[in-house]
C-alpha cells in the first residue's frame, strides 16, 4: 500500500460505532491516522433497523475519525456481527499442471470450497478460511505456496453472511463514493487481535459479551471452527434493572456502570474507598422528580442472575455443539460486560477445569485512543486484518487471496528509489507553504468534500 493512502475499519455495534483510519508506516508497523466513536442509532441486536438513523451516526463516526488526516480512504474493512453469519465446512481439489504451488493454484483450490459448498440463498461469502492442505494425498501441510505436486487439496471453513445486511451497509458508504469494501466475521477479528500463537494451536473459545448480543468463536488455527450469538448482553442487566427497581432506564444505566457487581458486597467493596454506601438514591419511573432509596443489597441479585444466565445458556450452546474438548486453550473474555466485577470469577464457577481470563486487544500505540480494553478487541482486529503484511491464507469478501507476497527485485528497478529514500528527500527538502494546499488537496479532497455534502 502507498504511503499516501490509507484503510478506514468500522466495528459497528448497538451501542457505539468505531471508525479508525490507519495505514503502515515506512517501518511497517500499524500507524493510526484518526479515530472517532459515535453513538449508534438505528441499530438493535446487532442489525440495522432505522436505514437512516444507522447512516447518520456511521458517517458521522467516517467524517471524525477522517478529519484529523490528509490520506485518500483505499479500502474500507466492515466487521460483521455472528447474528448475521453462518459458518460451514466444505472441501475443494485442484490439479496443478505447472508442477509448482503458486498463488494463483491457492487460490483457485480455495475458490473451488465455496463452490462446493451449499450456502444458503440469502447468504453470501465473505471469507474461506483453510483448515488443511494437502498435496498428492500425502501428509498435511501448512502453507503448500512453492512447493511441487501434482494435486492439491483443501478443507476449510467458510463464512457467509446475509446478503442484506452486507447491502445495507455498501448503500450507507456508498454515499461517500467508497466502493472497495471487505467484510470480516467480527469473531474472527476479535480473534485475531486476542489470541496468542500456543492458544492458536489448542484452540480458544472467544466469549465477546457486548451491550446487546454475545458472540462465540471457537478459533483454532487461525481459522474459525464454530460461532454463535445470543442475544443478550449488558443492556439486558439495565432493562432489568430499570423494571424491577420502577426506575428510568438511564437511572438503571447508571447503577450498574456505577454500584453493579456479581460479588458479595463484602468483597465488591473492599477496593471502594466509601464503603458507608449501603443505599442509593434512584428517580421514580412516571415521577422523575420523586426518588426513592435502594439498598445496594437488592441491586446485585439482579445484576447476578442475569449474567449467571447469560453464561448457563452460552455453556449449553457449546455442549450441544459437541465442541467442548476442542478448547484445550481456554476461554477468552472480552467486549463491554467484562467491566463488571466479578465477571471472571462468576464465568469460572460454571465453567470448571478450564483456563479463563479476560483479555484486552494488542495495544497499537498512537494519540488517538487507547485500545487496551476488552470494548476494542474488533476494532484492532480489523485493522490487525488489514494491514498485516504476512496474513494467514484466505480468500476475503472480494475472493482475492490474502497472502505474503515478495516482491520480485528486477534490474531495471534498481535505480528507482525506495520508499524510505523517498521520505527522507521530503523530509530534507519541506514543501513550500504555496505548494501545500494543492499537495493536500490532491490526496484528500475528493473524499472530504463527498462526505461533507452527505453529512
Amino acid at each position: 500500500m502507498n504511503n499516501d493512502k490509507a484503510i478506514l475499519t468500522l466495528d459497528i455495534g448497538t451501542t457505539k460505532v468505531n471508525a479508525t483510519v490507519a495505514h503502515n508506516d515506512l517501518s511497517n508497523r500499524i500507524n493510526i491516522l484518526g479515530f472517532a466513536t459515535v453513538k449508534s442509532a438505528g441499530i438493535k441486536k446487532g442489525s440495522i433497523v432505522d436505514l437512516d438513523l444507522a447512516t447518520e451516526s456511521i458517517l458521522e463516526a467516517i467524517k471524525l475519525a477522517s478529519q484529523s488526516s490528509s490520506a485518500t480512504i483505499d479500502e474500507v474493512y466492515v466487521s460483521i456481527s455472528s447474528v448475521h453469519t453462518k459458518c460451514i465446512r466444505s472441501n475443494g481439489a485442484i490439479n496443478i499442471n505447472s508442477g509448482q504451488i503458486t498463488a494463483k493454484e491457492v487460490s483457485k483450490v480455495l475458490d473451488m470450497v465455496s463452490y462446493n459448498a451449499n450456502i444458503i440463498p440469502d447468504h453470501e461469502v465473505i471469507q474461506v478460511l483453510p483448515l488443511k492442505f494437502k498435496i498428492d494425498n500425502t501428509t498435511e501441510v501448512e502453507n503448500p505456496l512453492k512447493m511441487h505436486g501434482t494435486r492439491l487439496e483443501v478443507s476449510a471453513n467458510i463464512i457467509s453472511a446475509h446478503k442484506s445486511v452486507l447491502t445495507n451497509i455498501k448503500s450507507i458508504l456508498s454515499k461517500i463514493d467508497i466502493e472497495n469494501i471487505k467484510f470480516i466475521s467480527n469473531g474472527y477479528a476479535a480473534a485475531l487481535s486476542l489470541v496468542k500463537d500456543d492458544q492458536k494451536k489448542l484452540g480458544v473459545m472467544i466469549f465477546d459479551l457486548g451491550g446487546s448480543v454475545s458472540e462465540l468463536t471457537l478459533f483454532k488455527n487461525d481459522s474459525i471452527i464454530y460461532s454463535d450469538s445470543l442475544p443478550i448482553g449488558s443492556e439486558n442487566i439495565s432493562n432489568d434493572l430499570s423494571i424491577l427497581l420502577h426506575t428510568p432506564y438511564q437511572a438503571a444505566n447508571m447503577i450498574k456502570n456505577q454500584y453493579g457487581t456479581l460479588l458479595p458486597l463484602n468483597i465488591s467493596n473492599l477496593d471502594n474507598t466509601d464503603t458507608q454506601i449501603t443505599k442509593v438514591k434512584i428517580p421514580i419511573l412516571g415521577n422523575e422528580s420523586q426518588t426513592s432509596e435502594i439498598p445496594l443489597a437488592h441491586i446485585q441479585p439482579i445484576i447476578h442472575a442475569r449474567v449467571e444466565e447469560l453464561l448457563f445458556l452460552i455453556k449449553d450452546k457449546i455442549n450441544n455443539s459437541g465442541l467442548e474438548n476442542y478448547m484445550d486453550g481456554g476461554i477468552i473474555l472480552t467486549g463491554g460486560l467484562t467491566n463488571l466485577k466479578g465477571i471472571e470469577q462468576l464465568t469460572k464457577k460454571i465453567f470448571t477445569n478450564i483456563p479463563i481470563k479476560i483479555s484486552n486487544p494488542i495495544n497499537i500505540q498512537n494519540g488517538y485512543i487507547d485500545f487496551n480494553t476488552p470494548t476494542m478487541s474488533s476494532s484492532v482486529g480489523l485493522l490487525m486484518y488489514a494491514l498485516d503484511q504476512n496474513p494467514p491464507l484466505q480468500l476475503d469478501s472480494s475472493k482475492q487471496l490474502k497472502c505474503k507476497i515478495e516482491q520480485e527485485k528486477h534490474e531495471e528497478d534498481e535505480q528507482t528509489h525506495s520508499l524510505k529514500e523517498i521520505y527522507e528527500e521530503h523530509i530534507l527538502e519541506p514543501i513550500p507553504e504555496q505548494k501545500k494546499e494543492g499537495f493536500f488537496n490532491k490526496f484528500f479532497g475528493k473524499f472530504t468534500n463527498k462526505l461533507a455534502e452527505v453529512i
